[in-house]
């Protein structure tokens, strides 16, 4: 068994980026695995309804220059997880594709294990017939047969295991399809027989990055190493350093329970952890526990177009208009109402967030208004991307010009900061798969790739 195990995080998200001199001294340190996180669902569905990338291709390429052309070169595996950021096969093609750029730009060949994580309609309408599914929170709609049909495309998020078997088979990169955000780090600790409990919890850690650092950022590398009966954190930048309270405030980070994680098929408890700060801005953590649940649920994520989306944005700094902006909008929304009686009331919605108001909590602002101006964004989500456009372009010169009690100027009410004013923004999407199913074996297909040449079967 190896006696400790160093694993080398880049950054928080692929393309955020990262200072080079960073990685550069994390290379010092000979990790066993660079891992990097290349996804999420917390701008909603869009990304996997639409099938594009969180990050742009220029930014993905100049952070897999740096982890690739280091990494082969020392032999030492690259793990990246939810790739092209929900993680679906389009996702991953074009993750791909870059790698394989990069390595012909750099004359380097690479055995790349892909582990695709999209599973197939028939076999999520087959588990919810055998009642093998529930859905995530009670929010989430029950599934059926005509939902999994409009949804774009269902993914599940892996655990471990299938990276696992992709190291044991000597794989340089390994590019993961949707994975559980702690899973391509934990990998590399349970690779080599180290425990499953602080594998995990240093995996929910080193995904974010720096961000358990003083100053956190997700755009800067850290270093976690697994002992045999611990882990310790440091940050490789000297600007920044981590301490007891930063790691065990990330612990906390994106949880249901203060220390309760759920996974692919397990339970993380991290009630008795220990935090200790060692010499050198570094923190030792203990008492880490992996449960093995004794059904395996893997998290499904799917996304079906719902509507058309239009907006506009402008200013407005009449304290008049202002006193009684809200209910002005609402003035405005009905008089756009009648003037289209022929469409139905459900065809569209009409949305104004006041930013400086009450934008960001809407009703439950508690805070009374002092300011001297506010910016309007006017959203409407319609059926079709003519009804968006024209929904907004009424609501948008109905407030420019409405005639409310006690106007002093007739010139307009509102300020656009750019022209055209009203933008066109596609289709929205709406998560219609959220749900947990129970399966009895592994359905991640794992790929083996010579790249940049062919296919291995």
């Amino acid at each position: 068994m190896t006696e400790d195990v160093r694993i080398l995080s880049p950054c928080g998200m692929l393309g955020y980026g990262f200072p080079e001199s960073s990685f550069l001294r994390g290379m010092e340190e000979a990790p066993h695995g660079i891992v990097v996180d290349a996804g999420s669902t917390d701008a909603g569905p869009h990304k996997l309804g639409a099938g594009v990338s969180i990050v742009s291709r220029r930014a993905a390429k100049k952070d897999l220059e740096i982890i690739i052309t280091n990494g082969l070169r020392k032999k030492i595996p690259i793990i990246i997880g939810s790739a092209g950021g929900a993680g679906a096969r389009r996702h991953v093609e074009w993750t791909l594709e870059i790698i394989d750029e990069i390595l012909a730009e750099a004359q380097l060949k690479a055995t790349t294990a892909v582990i695709w994580a999209d599973i197939p309609d028939k076999d999520v309408l087959n588990a919810c017939q055998q009642g093998k599914i529930k859905p995530l929170s009670p929010n989430v709609k029950e599934l059926n047969e005509a939902v999994i049909e409009e949804t774009n495309g269902i993914v599940a998020q892996m655990g471990h295991e299938p990276i696992v078997e992709a190291l044991k088979n000597g794989s340089d990169i390994i590019v993961c399809g949707r994975a559980y955000d702690p899973s391509p780090f934990a990998a590399i600790g349970i690779f080599f027989q180290k425990d499953a409990g602080l594998s995990y919890h240093l995996g929910k850690i080193l995904e974010c990055g720096a961000l358990c650092a003083e100053p956190g950022t997700t755009k800067d590398c850290i270093l976690g190493i697994i002992k045999n009966h611990s882990f310790t954190v440091k940050s490789l930048n000297p600007s920044r350093k981590c301490s007891s309270i930063s790691v065990a405030a990330h612990t906390f980070y994106e949880k249901e329970h203060p220390y309760i994680l759920h996974g692919p098929g397990f339970t993380l408890d991290l009630g008795e952890c220990k935090f200790k700060e060692l010499d050198g801005g570094e923190v030792e953590v203990t008492n880490s526990k992996f449960i093995r649940n004794e059904k395996y649920y893997i998290k499904l994520e799917g996304a079906r177009q719902v509507a058309f989306r239009t907006c506009v944005i402008a200013g407005i700094r009449d304290p008049i208009l202002l006193e009684n902006l809200a209910e002005i909008e609402r003035s405005v929304e009905q008089q756009v109402r009648d003037y289209y009686p022929e469409i139905a009331h459900d065809d569209f919605t009409l949305n104004f967030y006041n930013y400086g108001m009450n934008a960001v909590l809407g009703k439950k602002e508690t805070e009374p208004f002092h300011g001297h101006e506010v910016g309007v964004l006017l959203e409407v989500a319609g059926k079709t991307q003519e009804l968006a456009n024209t929904i907004c372009a009424t609501a948008r010169s109905t407030l420019l010009h409405f005639g409310h009690e006690n106007r002093k100027s007739t010139a307009g009410n509102l300020a656009f900061p750019f022209a055209p004013s009203d933008v066109e923004f596609g289709p929205v999407y709406e998560f219609s798969v959220y749900h947990l199913m129970e399966v009895d074996e592994n359905p991640f297909k794992i790929e083996y790739r010579r790249m940049p040449d062919a296919i291995l079967i």
